[in-house]
This record gives C-alpha cells, sequence and structure tokens, in this order.
C-alpha cells in the first residue's frame, strides 16, 4: 500500500473489486490514464466506470469514442445488461464520437483539432449533467502528433479541459508489450496524475488478465498485480473481492456436524458452523467420501449443499456415492443440493471463482465441498490459487457456510516437491485433518488425525480408519506406528518383538501435507 492523502475525495467505480484495490475508488475531479494491451479489458472499463455510476449513484456520464462507432460500443455494453439506450434517450448518458471515419473524410492529414473535440465534450457534458467521461482512446489520435512534446502539450489540455468541467475520467491508451513501457508514446503516464495498468498474458496456454495501480498521485492505493476476469454477466470482476475488508459478524458458536461421529467427537464435538475445513490425503485415501458424509448429514438436517467436483465426472460421482448409500439425485429433487462437476481446463480460475460466488448467492448453500483444490494447480500459479483460497473465505464467512476443501499432500517424488497447496492455504483454514494410508500385516490401512481446530480442543491421538460399503468409520487409536504424519511411517519394536511391530508395519512414502 502505497502513502499519501487519504482525504481526497473518491468516485466509487462499483466495478466488482476494483474498489476495494483502490481503497475507495478513484480520485475525484481527475483524470485517470488506463492503458493495455489489446484485449487488456480497456474500452470495458471506461464503459463500465460510466455504467456503474449510473447503475448504482444516477451520475450521468459522456462516451468519446475515437475508434468504434457508438452503435458497437452500446451493444457490447447492453450484452452485460447495461440499457445504455434507454439512459440516451432518458438524457443521463451521451456519446461524442471522435473516430477518424464519423470526422473525417478521405485520408487522414495533420494534427487533430482537440480544440473542437473539447468544445463538443464541453457540450454533451452540460447537456446530460455529466459526472463521470470516459475518453476510449486517445493512443490512436497522438500517433498523428509530431513528437512527444506534442503530445505531453495536447495530453495537458485534454486535462485540464476535462478536470475544468468537474468531472472525473478515464482515458485510456495502448502499450505495445505486457512489461515495457507503459504506453506507446512513452509520455502519457509521466502527464497524468493517475495510472492504471491492465495486462492480459499468457500462462500455460490460457490468458491471464491483472490489474495493477501504477500511481495515484499523492493518494494511497493497494499495489502490485491483481487477477481480474471479464464475466458475460458481471463484466469486470477482481478476484480479491471483498476479503480486503474485514468481516466483522457476530460470533458463530453453534457447531455441526461432519457427518462422521468419531471425527466429530476428535474435533470436540463437531465443527463451528463458519469453519472452513481443510482435509488432506493421497489419492483413494477417503476425501471424497468425507465430501459425501458431509453432504449427506447437511441434507440430513435440511440444510442446502452445494458440492464442486474437479476430479469426478458426475456420472461417477453418482455410482460412487450410491456405493456407499448416498442419493445425490434424491437430494437435489428435494432441492437440498447442488452439484457441479467439471475440470479445472473447462475455465480459467478467476472464472472458476466467479461461478463459485455466483453459485453461493443464488442457492445460498449452508455447507459447501470443493473436492480438490489440488486440481486447480493445472490451471493457476500457487499465489494465483491462494487468492482464489482467501477471496473463498470472504465470500462463505460472511454467511456462515461450513466449507470442507480437499486437498492433496505435496508429491516427493518430485524432482524438485515444494509446499502443496495444502501447505500454502492452511493458516486460513480453521480445521485441518489429515487423512494416511498405512500398512499392516501387508495390507493397506488408513489413519487420521486432526491438526487444528480454532477455538476448540480436539483429539490429539492419530486413529485407525476402515472404509467398508456403509462408508467411512474411524477406531482405536494406532500404535506402535510413528511418523505418521510425514508419510513415512515407521514401525516401533517392543523388546522381545523380533522386527514385529505392536500394530502398524511403516506407512507408505506419501508426502507431508505441511
Amino acid at each position: 500500500m502505497t502513502s499519501g492523502d487519504a482525504t481526497v475525495p473518491r468516485v466509487t467505480t462499483a466495478i466488482n473489486g476494483f474498489d476495494q484495490v483502490a481503497l475507495g475508488g478513484l480520485p475525484a475531479g481527475r483524470c485517470t490514464l488506463v492503458t493495455g494491451t489489446a484485449g487488456s479489458g480497456k474500452t470495458l472499463f471506461a464503459a463500465e466506470f460510466l455504467a456503474r455510476g449510473l447503475q448504482f449513484f444516477d451520475e450521468p456520464g459522456v462516451f468519446v469514442t475515437f475508434e468504434e462507432p457508438p452503435a458497437d460500443i452500446r451493444r457490447n455494453v447492453a450484452s452485460l445488461g447495461f440499457a445504455v439506450a434507454e439512459w440516451e434517450s432518458a438524457g443521463k448518458w451521451a456519446f461524442v464520437d471522435a473516430s477518424a471515419r464519423n470526422t473525417e473524410e478521405g485520408p487522414v492529414v495533420g494534427a487533430y483539432d482537440f480544440r473542437a473535440l473539447a468544445a463538443r465534450i464541453a457540450h454533451a457534458v452540460r447537456t446530460v449533467g455529466a459526472k463521470r467521461v470516459a475518453l476510449d482512446s486517445l493512443g490512436a489520435v497522438f500517433l498523428r502528433y509530431p513528437g512527444p512534446a506534442v503530445v505531453r502539450r495536447e495530453l495537458l489540455r485534454v486535462a485540464e479541459s476535462l478536470e475544468s468541467l468537474g468531472v472525473t475520467a478515464v482515458i485510456t491508451t495502448e502499450r505495445e508489450t505486457e512489461y515495457g513501457a507503459m504506453t506507446r508514446l512513452g509520455v502519457e503516464e509521466f502527464v497524468l496524475d493517475n495510472v492504471i495498468v491492465l495486462r492480459n498474458t499468457l500462462f500455460q496456454e490460457r490468458r491471464r488478465r491483472t490489474l495493477e495501480i501504477v500511481k495515484f498521485r499523492g493518494i494511497p492505493h493497494r499495489t502490485g498485480e491483481w487477477l481480474f476476469t471479464i464475466d458475460p454477466r458481471d463484466g469486470i470482476v477482481v478476484v480479491p473481492l471483498a476479503f480486503l475488508a474485514p468481516h466483522e459478524g457476530s460470533v458463530i458458536r453453534d457447531r455441526v456436524s461432519t457427518g462422521i461421529a468419531e471425527l466429530d467427537g476428535m474435533c470436540g464435538g463437531g465443527i463451528y458452523r463458519d469453519s472452513v475445513v481443510l482435509l488432506t490425503g493421497p489419492t483413494g485415501v477417503g476425501k471424497t467420501l468425507s465430501g459425501l458424509h458431509f453432504v449427506k448429514a447437511g441434507a440430513d438436517a435440511g440444510e442446502r449443499c452445494l458440492l464442486y467436483t474437479f476430479d469426478e465426472t458426475r456420472q461417477q460421482l453418482d455410482r460412487n456415492a450410491a456405493g456407499w448409500g448416498v442419493d445425490l439425485r434424491a437430494m437435489e429433487a428435494a432441492g437440498l443440493l447442488q452439484v457441479v462437476s467439471e475440470y479445472p481446463e473447462t475455465s480459467s480460475l478467476e472464472d472458476h471463482f466467479i461461478l463459485v460466488r455466483r453459485a453461493v448467492e443464488e442457492f445460498r448453500p449452508a455447507r459447501l465441498v470443493i473436492d480438490t483444490l489440488s486440481a486447480l494447480e493445472r490451471i493457476a500459479t500457487p499465489r494465483a490459487l491462494l487468492d482464489f483460497v482467501v477471496a473463498l473465505g470472504a465470500v462463505l464467512r460472511p454467511r456462515a457456510i461450513t466449507a470442507l476443501l480437499t486437498s492433496l499432500p505435496a508429491d516427493r517424488t518430485a524432482p524438485n516437491p515444494g509446499p502443496s497447496i495444502a501447505a500454502r492455504v492452511a493458516s486460513l483454514t480453521d480445521v485441518s485433518v489429515l487423512l494416511r494410508y498405512v500398512e499392516t500385516a501387508g495390507l493397506t490401512g488408513r489413519a487420521v488425525a486432526v491438526l487444528q481446530t480454532r477455538g476448540s480442543a480436539h483429539d490429539h491421538r492419530i486413529r485407525d480408519v476402515t472404509i467398508d460399503d456403509t462408508g467411512m468409520h474411524i477406531g482405536e487409536p494406532l500404535r506402535g506406528v510413528s511418523a505418521v504424519l510425514t508419510g513415512y511411517g515407521v514401525p516401533v519394536f517392543a523388546a522381545g518383538t523380533h522386527g514385529t511391530a505392536d500394530r502398524r508395519a511403516p506407512a507408505s512414502p506419501v508426502g507431508p501435507d505441511g
């Protein structure tokens, strides 16, 4: 976060998540430069700035276009549900068409006449009583000037003209690379007080958009790049959203069942209703089954449940659940369950977040299961996945939704094993449960440990786990085995046993969860 004068008034953009990053919105009465490469979202940012102003604050706006005709912008913005044509009819939105096709016939010759344009903008502002103005995009016009000095002078003239009208303005321009010069001419960012960079980089064969506030002169703001996506319904959505604002809801003390009575006992009598539970274990150890128990317990209590699976098809999930006596279709028919089954590669991480958030808002579940977080590592960086979990917590906690997130442990067979997603997000969760394989007398067994329950006592012992056709059962504490938590169980030999463990042989070599 940068320091500065926090008393400067702000204009709330109401763009999803942006105002939290900007610490309140754009500086009022000033011009803000929004720069980016092709497809980064500049025009949408400018248009949404105006549309949200009308939608939420009844603040009229003027859109000045230098490239696209108004009809195209009107159509594109309408696809997000903004009734631009109606606002125009009501005298609250005006276009100023400054494109070459509208102002000139034949080839472009000479510099652009900004004096005439300023008069047209001023007329439109006064006509509709505009509070917000967007200019998209000045970059093409500036290329017609002979040098940087002239561009600097003309841009100053534009900024002074807009500020004299008392409006808050967004001015877009182009850049040629994602991490090179801020703008194509290298002048605009020095003239204007406020600069925002939108990036559209290619990561693992997928596009990844980020937003960075480079400067708000003399005004605090959050620094760094912030993931965002462009949603067909919600427009620009900055993924962190409201997690930047602390949740100040009442403390919840009532507990809910995990669906496994013995696990409830290990957690001190169940888990707090607003808890986020992290369940970590290798493939096949029982993570999905635990999620099904969790969902069934919610449905049995009359609670709505939302189940996301990123590892199995819906048909596989139904078959496996039926094998343990869990009828997902019946829960859905009763309106108590919504299942989403899709592979991570179908969308970007940001889009997955938007879909989860929308389902939470519309279905209003009391419980959420995501199985597994590890699958999302295929499409996201560790930092982006951490942001995903943080943002998810901000959506769940104010609504007191109990969440179960499953994850794989780190792969110790990898050439350079790093922290697993479980290790990265463990500090963000309230309850941590570890499932592990162990070997006993040549057979594969399972073990469970509760590593953490915030604000509650819990069982510190490692217990035996069995799975049969009725589900998961937790038994007695394990004896005769150590180092189960690290995934490298070592037998503890008793005197006179001649190398025979008291209860368990060494655990399978499964990596730790951090």
